[in-house]
């Protein structure tokens, strides 16, 4: 699927034959830029289902992919991750019986996150319609931002019903974290922790695409 924010083709394509999936994105950045990031797609609320999909070949007129496919394709990932210049400690953990997939790092500068994702896209595993330049940091001014992305409505309206079903429980989950206090920031649908250097954003997948929520935010630090 082009239109769904995801990390890893074979993965996310075994979570698009159900609903019931989350996203969750997560970035903790230090005071010197530097950070940790990790994504997480989680498919446990329908490991039952996944469980049974996975034993059958074909779906919906869908290849199933295998599990020695999608570790392939993981491995593969982490491996550009590890050769993107800025990022290091790159981490990978996948739960065949609960189909979780985890994916962590850390990096230098934010941007190193964004050259890592556009390098995944170049090799294929990310699919073409996937944002990559999602992140900015000017250090100078304590700005980090979440940057806007386009609207996938178009390609959703060209989905066949069975395929439109799939989004209907799917959810993002992003938190952001910060060792500074968080100033200001300029979307309100993130929810500040009472310590106030944490934000947090979700909603079902459908509200992004519809563009119901943004994504995009830019946050003052302290």
């Amino acid at each position: 699927m082009k239109i769904i924010i995801k990390t890893f083709a074979l993965f996310t394509a075994l979570l698009c034959l159900t609903s019931c999936f989350d996203i969750l994105d997560k970035v903790n950045l230090k005071a010197d830029g530097s950070g940790e990031y990790s994504i997480i797609i989680n498919g446990s609320k329908s490991k039952t289902r996944l469980a049974s999909i996975a034993k059958m070949e074909t779906i919906n007129g869908k290849k199933v992919p295998k599990k020695a496919e999608i570790e392939a394709k993981i491995n593969e990932a982490a491996k550009i991750f590890k050769a993107t210049p800025g990022i290091s400690n790159v981490k990978t953990s996948m739960d065949f019986d609960n189909y979780i997939l985890k994916l962590s790092c850390t990096f230098k500068k934010i941007e190193n996150i964004n050259a890592g994702l556009e390098q995944l896209k170049a090799k294929n595993i990310l699919g073409k319609m996937v944002p990559t330049q999602i992140y900015s940091h000017n250090q100078v001014k304590n700005i980090f931002s979440k940057n806007k992305v386009n609207t996938f409505k178009s390609d959703y309206e060209k989905l066949s019903k069975a395929d439109k079903e799939v989004f209907n429980d799917a959810r993002y989950v992003s938190v952001l974290q910060f060792e500074n206090s968080v100033k200001s920031q300029s979307n309100p649908s993130y929810q500040m922790s009472p310590n106030k250097k944490a934000l947090k954003q979700e909603g079902n997948i459908l509200d992004f695409i519809f563009q119901k929520k943004q994504i995009q935010n830019t946050i003052q630090l302290q």
